[in-house]
């Protein structure tokens, strides 16, 4: 009787977890739009709107990963990355030689182009590293998540302090730095993040280790933000900045502690022989076998991998239809592994993805436009706000992955209940935003960073329980497209146009006041109220889903694995 052939990597995933955590700072390259907006729109001699078109440029070169997520599963991670760091180099050139001004002529729809290749680098670093830590880690997708869209979430933080303490809030510069840095760091690292073994379910250390780099994430953070408030206050002179610099490199490089640690002290007395989930590229020859009779009815919902094997031959499948050791191929159902065309037609795909639309597309309003809020409501310099924004982005999303992934085990919590809160609070926030009043611009900013970041963190592990890990990288590129829509709808169409209205009343280039941006923040909160509907309506309907997967504390994986 023919088998299912299942092949992995024979080292443990933490090597290319600390490797991931470098790249993944590197793909929030597309947070630093406001580090430099302003240098554009005084340089060429741009109005708020046009400097909003590009923002939305931004938003749709960072999310339109469909390439990158049909990529993912024909090539190996390497190769996205290379690609990355190619489109990385040449879009930010460009933009580097506009501001510098070493094109005389830069044509706007050029510039446009050109941040748009500048940021699709990071959905190429984004989608390798996530892609492939989620099959790395089957078991613990809520935690990588987390810990992964918190370093990409606070990697503002990282490049703010580069731009305010080496860079001397030089734009031109920090452009250079980001056309020739990014790519030399994905470069050296692309060859660690590789499919691995999965560590096993009933390894404990697994769980340890996971703290320890959430831990570590904390401090990188806490340690940003304050460094961040503290040179805007005091001058600091060029041989403290080198060794601030280095105390955030070493806490970078802080989860490479764990494959050093499992280095000098292995334990040989623990087995892993745990597949590599969704990857069509593992299912050849190799030292493990999974018989298909493990495709039986009480393992089919979590084993949607390998009862339709893409590698086995018709004849053989016929044969083992047959014989009884497989079903015949039907419509797949929630928590087995769809393909891409096969949750288009789902109203689970639509409703997360309206729900996830309405929720970032509003909260990158307000990032793409933060400089621009914080001068409108008398904030000179807007360095400490973006931090202040980053730091608590990085929360949402490091938080939203802890927390949903211990009440999904304790109670099958599904984790779109935490869309539902966060959205509710994002409209308490919109509306401290359009009240105005002292004291609130910062808190207003906090709370929505917080929010925004839960619903990237929340969305990405929903995608993989309702759809499975097959298709994941094209399902979850698919749904991101919902932040760059967003921004075009809200940012563009709503919050430019209202922007430029008011500036053109007070005969500037530049608004001031709470009338800039209070009716773009009365209709976010509107927003916002409907993403809340739409997320609930969501929750109830995939409850079942996650007690399906989670009953007993334990993702039902495990347990049909260790058969």
């Amino acid at each position: 009787m023919p088998k299912l052939v299942l092949k992995v990597g024979s080292r443990p995933p933490w090597v290319g977890l600390a490797a991931a955590v470098w790249i993944q700072i590197a793909t929030g390259n597309a947070y630093n739009f406001p580090l430099y907006s302003t240098a554009l729109k005084s340089v060429l001699g741009l109005n708020q709107q046009q400097v909003t078109i590009l923002g939305v440029a931004n938003d749709v070169g960072e999310n339109l990963a469909l390439l990158p997520g049909i990529a993912s599963n024909k090539f190996p991670p390497w190769a996205l990355l290379l690609l990355g760091s190619l489109l990385c180099l040449l879009g930010y050139g460009l933009i580097w030689l506009a501001v510098s001004q070493n094109l005389s002529q830069f044509p706007y729809i050029l510039l446009w182009l050109a941040l748009c290749v500048a940021t699709n680098s990071s959905a190429w670093f984004s989608t390798a590293v996530l892609v492939t830590n989620m099959r790395n880690f089957p078991l613990s997708r809520g935690t990588i998540s987390g810990i992964l869209k918190g370093y990409a979430g606070i990697s503002a933080a990282v490049y703010t302090l580069i731009f305010s303490m080496l860079l001397k809030s030089s734009a031109c510069e920090l452009l250079l730095f980001l056309a020739i840095g990014i790519p030399i760091v994905c470069l050296v690292l692309m060859c660690f993040v590789q499919p691995c073994t999965p560590p096993s379910g009933e390894d404990s250390s697994v769980h340890v280790h996971f703290i320890f780099v959430q831990v570590a994430s904390v401090l990188l953070a806490s340690y940003l933000v304050i460094t961040t408030i503290v040179s805007d206050m005091v001058s600091i002179d060029d041989a403290v900045t080198y060794i601030l610099v280095s105390i955030m490199v070493i806490l970078l490089m802080t989860p490479l502690a764990i494959p050093v640690k499992m280095t000098l002290f292995p334990d040989n007395s623990k087995s892993s022989n745990v597949p590599v989930l969704g990857s069509s590229d593992h299912l050849a020859s190799g030292s493990m076998q999974i018989s298909p009779l493990l495709t039986s009815s009480s393992s089919a919902a979590n084993l949607g991998s390998f009862h339709e094997s893409e590698d086995a031959s018709d004849v053989e499948t016929l044969i083992a239809e047959g014989e009884g050791a497989i079903r015949k191929k039907r419509r797949p159902k929630r928590g087995d592994d769809f393909k891409f065309c096969e949750a288009l037609i789902k109203a689970d795909f639509w409703l997360l993805w309206f729900a996830y639309f309405l929720g970032v597309g509003s909260g990158v309003t307000v990032l793409n436009n933060l400089a621009q809020i914080g001068v409108a409501l008398g904030v000179e310099d807007t360095t400490i706000l973006l931090s202040v924004f980053s730091f608590c982005n990085f929360i949402g999303r490091l938080g939203a992955g802890v927390v949903s992934e211990h009440f999904v085990r304790l109670i099958t919590l599904p984790r779109t209940f935490w869309m539902t809160s966060t959205q509710i609070i994002m409209i308490i926030a919109f509306l401290l935003y359009a009240s105005a009043l002292d004291g609130t611009l910062y808190a207003a900013t906090a709370l929505l960073g917080i929010c925004y970041g839960v619903q990237y963190s929340v969305m990405i592990p929903t995608v993989s329980e309702l759809f499975g890990l097959r298709h994941f990288g094209v399902i979850s590129s698919v749904m991101m497209l919902g932040n760059p829509i967003g921004a075009l709808i809200f940012s563009v169409f709503l919050a430019g146009n209202v922007y430029d209205a008011e500036a053109e009343k007070q005969g500037s280039s530049t608004c001031y006041g709470a009338n800039c941006f209070r009716l773009t923040f009365l209709v976010l909160a509107g927003v916002c109220g409907l993403g809340t509907i739409l997320s609930l309506i969501l929750t109830l309907r995939i409850r079942p889903v996650y007690q399906m997967l989670y009953a007993g504390g334990s993702f039902r994986l495990s347990q049909t694995l260790n058969h």
